[in-house]
């Protein structure tokens, strides 16, 4: 079933809205919401397909005004049936995760919270801390959010130590390991003096503590030492001897006061304002607090216990297994807590309880993670504070209509005018948006090494990045016939521009050629003072540099500045890691190989005359006479007719004067 671009939204139809809930069965399953273009607005599950579908549009005046505003563009609603609510539950993850629809997005990506990643798809997987958890390789684990990102990096560095594990992204000898490797902190990766299967083992055992397992791999270290001590491998088993020692120190004053040690459980708490909901899963492991992970989510999106409801479901459909517990303690009764604990028994192959608990011990702990959630929330408050007050005050500085809720910076980097690149940071609502950055190279010729030209390389960029607005005046005079797209939700509030007057004027121009100079309300920074400049405007205008409309230009400053150095950076470094001959039109890596393994250095190839170098094999006489015009453009056209000749190139005829 799909919708026609024809039909209108089933609100604005209420008896093709009729007829549709009573094709729904009261069975579980899954359930697809529709607009008018066919896209997917919301994936949902349950236990009575009709029941649920139908409360959007019955109950419309309980819908929070996300789910209300989705309701109001459904065109279309289509079903899959399933046997179980557990299936249910399971699909629904499924789909979401391949869909993605725009109404399902609950916890939000700002990117607060650092994950560890353990690239499992790399033939020696690597393990590092990002921000960002990217769904490209699917055999990549992700453990978190981590909430303490020092308890983290802490946890790696001893990690670092108890196992060997390469230490470095790159070799830092092409032949031969580096010390790590003769003091036992690496097994040789760079030299592949370890194989991939050997190395995975000792990674599974590093992963097997941010699953939360560790008492299972203190266990698992001493019944290996026990074995090494019988055998009389003493050296190995004191190595891990120091490892178990290493791990009971992790969680040595972790300790949470339990009834129950052997149980693993985690707890699970919110706290919430109009705008956020801070959410924190303790988890603990053999009476010990193990991991403390961190949500931030819509607190209009549903009821707490909704919201509880989805953040555990959303949680356990990434995790492994082993890491699932068999009890979960939640603050509020779950909405649908049976379909999840049936869920999550199947996976786990254990009983799974789910429950708000009673009695003092654990309601007890259920009151710790509550006020927990209390001091995120309190600082989310903080920084939201902060990013509105920093722009009404920049709002009133610049004599904005509004907000400005997207603001862009833009800066340039080069040395002497050499690998010239920009770059263009989004900030929204005061925070960076890194899903929005870009790189930009510089195209334009007249910047090149040697000579540099701030001025044109920004105007060359902005006309790059506003380029699809360009046509917005030839379209209203008639001389267009597709108008150009109007501004959307990517078109800025502000563009701040790296520099001082200089650039400011650049950047005007280039947007008063575009006819954009009225919709682009645009600024300029000046590093030395700190001082804001207007387009048409030769005095700076009042601000102080504590003010903090201007920390906010300057955090956004600093931004680009940064994003644009480090990508000039890898640019010049590509560049110095090429080689000359990749230059040449025609010639592929094979022959550059047999170049240099017959000359064995460039400079030899350069003294080479085109007979020596036809000499290669695969290398034509035509081929030779490119190379050495290459590194000899100044003899071009200098040949003798003799030397035209020996390389059988027909003489060219002097003209009669």
């Amino acid at each position: 079933m799909t919708a026609s671009s024809k039909l209108q939204p089933l609100v604005k139809d209420p008896d093709r809205l009729e007829a549709r809930l009573k094709e729904i069965p009261p069975e579980p399953g899954v359930y697809f919401m529709r607009d008018v273009t066919d896209h997917i607005l919301y994936i949902g599950k349950s236990k009575k397909l009709r029941s649920r579908v139908r409360s959007y549009f019955r109950d419309k005046h309980e819908l929070n005004p996300r789910i209300a505003l989705m309701v109001m563009q459904v065109a279309e609603i289509e079903f899959i049936v399933t046997d179980t609510e557990a299936e249910a539950l399971a699909l629904e993850a499924n789909l979401i995760k391949q869909h993605q629809p725009h109404f399902n997005v609950l916890l939000k990506d700002d990117k607060k919270y650092p994950y560890l990643c353990i690239t499992w798809s790399e033939e020696y997987p690597r393990i590092f801390i990002t921000r960002k958890r990217r769904a490209g390789k699917i055999k990549d684990r992700y453990y978190g959010p981590y909430v303490d990102v020092h308890v983290l990096r802490s946890t790696l560095h001893l990690v670092k130590r108890l196992f060997p594990l390469r230490q470095r992204p790159q070799p830092l000898f092409k032949d031969r390991p580096c010390l790590n490797y003769d003091i036992g902190r690496c097994p040789g990766v760079c030299q592949q003096l370890i194989t991939p299967e050997d190395y995975r083992k000792i990674i599974l055992k590093i992963a097997m503590i941010f699953q939360g397992r560790t008492k299972e791999l203190e266990d698992l270290l001493m019944k290996q030492m026990e074995k090494a001590s019988e055998e009389l491998n003493f050296e190995y088993a004191a190595r891990l001897r120091d490892q178990i020692r290493g791990l009971q120190s992790l969680g040595a004053e972790q300790k949470v006061a339990l009834p129950d040690d052997t149980v693993s459980r985690d707890a699970i708490a919110l706290m919430a304002d109009d705008q956020h909901a801070c959410i924190q899963l303790f988890q603990i492991r053999a009476g010990r607090l193990v991991g403390r992970l961190g949500f931030v989510a819509d607190a209009q999106s549903g009821t707490p216990g909704a919201i509880l409801q989805r953040v555990l479901e959303e949680h356990y459909s990434t995790v492994e297994s082993v890491e699932i517990p068999s009890e979960i303690h939640t603050q509020h009764e779950l909405p649908e807590g049976d379909m999840l604990a049936e869920f999550l028994s199947e996976r786990r192959g254990r009983k799974v309880n789910v429950f708000v608990p009673q009695r003092q011990s654990k309601a007890d702990l259920i009151e710790m993670v509550e006020r927990n959630a209390g001091y995120e929330l309190a600082r989310t408050q903080r920084f939201a504070d902060r990013n509105n007050q920093a722009m009404l005050d920049l709002a009133e500085a610049l004599d904005l209509p509004d907000l400005p809720h997207r603001i862009e910076g833009y800066d340039i980097s080069h040395i002497q005018g050499s690998d010239a690149v920009a770059s263009q940071v989004v900030f929204i609502d005061g925070l960076p948006a890194k899903q929005h950055y870009r790189h930009y190279k510089i195209k334009d010729p007249t910047v090149r090494s040697g000579h540099s030209d701030d001025f044109a390389s920004m105007a060359e960029v902005i006309r790059r990045r506003f380029r699809k607005y360009a046509r917005e005046a030839a379209a209203e005079t008639g001389k267009l016939a597709v108008p150009p797209p109007k501004p959307d939700k990517d078109f800025p509030d502000l563009v701040m521009i790296d520099g001082g007057k200089g650039q400011l004027s650049a950047v005007v121009e280039a947007l008063r050629e575009m006819n954009l100079l009225e919709e682009v309300k645009v600024v300029s920074l000046a590093k030395q003072r700190e001082e804001i400049f207007l387009p048409g405007e030769s005095l700076p205008i009042a601000t102080t540099a504590e003010q903090p409309g201007v920390q906010l230009l300057r955090r956004l400053r600093d931004e680009a500045h940064r994003f644009a150095v480090s990508f000039h950076r890898q640019q010049r470094s590509d560049r110095m890691k090429r080689s000359r001959l990749e230059e040449i039109p025609g010639l592929g890596h094979h022959r550059q190989k047999q170049l240099l393994a017959h000359f064995r250095s460039i400079d030899y190839l350069r003294e080479a005359s085109p007979k020596q170098i036809a000499e290669v094999p695969g290398i034509g006489a035509k081929m030779a006479q490119q190379i050495y015009d290459y590194f000899h453009p100044q003899f071009r056209d200098e040949f003798t007719e003799a030397e035209l000749q020996s390389q059988d190139i027909p003489a060219i005829e002097e003209p009669v004067t």
